[in-house]
C-alpha cells in the first residue's frame, strides 16, 4: 500500500461551485479551484481507502472524530440561494477509522473524543463533492481544538501520520486567506504577502517548517490575512502529519483579487 500525501486545501467560499458570486469574484471566480479539486484523486499514488477531513468549521474542546456510519448534511452557511441547501454528499462514514484515529491521538498523549451525530459541514462536503463526486470513499470528519493552538495541532497531525501508510488520505480543509471583512474590498497585498510566506514555509525541512508554523503570527500580514485563525489551523494538522515530507503549493491563484493556495506534502 502506497503512502498517501497530506493536503491542505482552500475550500472556497460557502457553496461557491454551485452559484454565481458578484464582483470581484464574478461567474467564474472559483473555476480554477474546481479544476484543481477535480484532479486531486488522479494525482494520488493510489485511490485512498478512506479520507480523514479536518474541517475549519468544526471546533471542540478536544479533537473529536465523527463516528456516524451515514453522516448527515450540515448547511452551516447563511444567505445563499435556496438550491445550495439541497446539496447532498452521501459518502459513508467509517466508525472504524474514527476509532483508529482516536486511538492514535490517545497513544500520543492527546485527549480525543468521538461524536456519532456529527454530519458533513461545508468544510467537508464542498471540496469533497468535487474531489470525489461518486461519494464511494468513506469520509471521517475531525474537529479542531477550540484553543486554535498551532503547536497543539501540529502534534495532532503528527499523531495521525501512521494513517498515511494505511491507505488514508488526510485532507485539512480551511483557507489560506480568510478575512471576511476585506474579502470584497481592499487590495490583495496582505493575501499575497502572507501566501508567499506560507509557500516558503511549507517547503522547509520539517523542523524549520513546524517552528515557523507554530510562530505563524510573526509572518508578514499574518493577522490581516487571518483575523481569527480557524481557517489556517487545519494546515498545522497537514504539516504535522507530513513528518519529514516537504510541502509545495499544489494550487495557487488570485480569486476575487486575493491570493489563495492549496498545499501538498509528500508524493502527489
Amino acid at each position: 500500500m502506497s503512502r498517501q500525501p497530506t493536503l491542505y486545501v482552500t475550500h472556497g467560499a460557502g457553496p461557491c461551485f454551485w452559484m454565481t458570486f458578484p464582483e470581484p469574484f464574478g461567474p467564474h471566480g472559483f473555476d480554477s479551484l474546481k479544476v484543481y479539486f477535480s484532479g486531486v484523486l488522479d494525482s494520488l499514488p493510489e485511490r485512498p481507502r478512506a479520507i480523514l477531513v479536518a474541517s475549519a468549521h468544526w471546533e471542540e474542546r478536544i479533537p473529536t472524530l465523527s463516528t456516524s456510519a451515514a453522516p448527515s448534511m450540515i448547511y452551516d452557511y447563511q444567505g445563499f440561494p435556496a438550491h445550495t441547501y439541497q446539496l447532498k454528499y452521501p459518502a459513508p462514514g467509517s466508525p472504524e477509522l474514527a476509532l483508529r484515529a482516536q486511538g492514535l491521538l490517545k497513544e500520543a498523549g492527546l485527549d480525543a473524543a468521538t461524536d456519532d451525530r456529527r454530519g458533513f459541514d461545508h468544510g467537508v462536503f464542498v471540496p469533497m463533492m468535487i474531489i470525489e463526486p461518486t461519494a464511494t470513499i468513506p469520509v471521517v470528519s475531525l474537529s479542531l481544538g477550540n484553543d486554535l493552538d498551532a503547536a497543539r495541532h501540529l502534534a495532532i497531525g503528527s499523531a495521525l501520520a501512521p494513517l498515511r501508510d494505511e491507505g488514508v488520505l488526510i485532507v485539512a480543509s480551511g483557507s489560506s486567506y480568510h478575512n471576511l471583512r476585506a474579502i470584497f474590498g481592499g487590495n490583495g497585498q496582505a493575501s499575497m504577502e502572507f501566501d508567499a510566506w506560507l509557500g516558503e514555509t511549507v517547503a522547509q525541512t520539517s523542523g524549520d517548517r513546524n517552528a515557523r508554523l507554530a510562530d505563524w503570527t510573526s509572518a508578514p500580514s499574518a493577522r490581516a490575512a487571518h483575523p481569527r485563525e480557524e481557517h489556517l489551523i487545519p494546515l498545522m494538522i497537514a504539516a504535522g502529519a507530513a513528518g519529514e515530507d516537504t510541502g509545495r503549493a499544489a494550487f495557487r491563484d488570485v480569486i476575487g483579487g486575493k491570493t489563495y493556495s492549496c498545499f501538498a506534502f509528500g508524493a502527489t
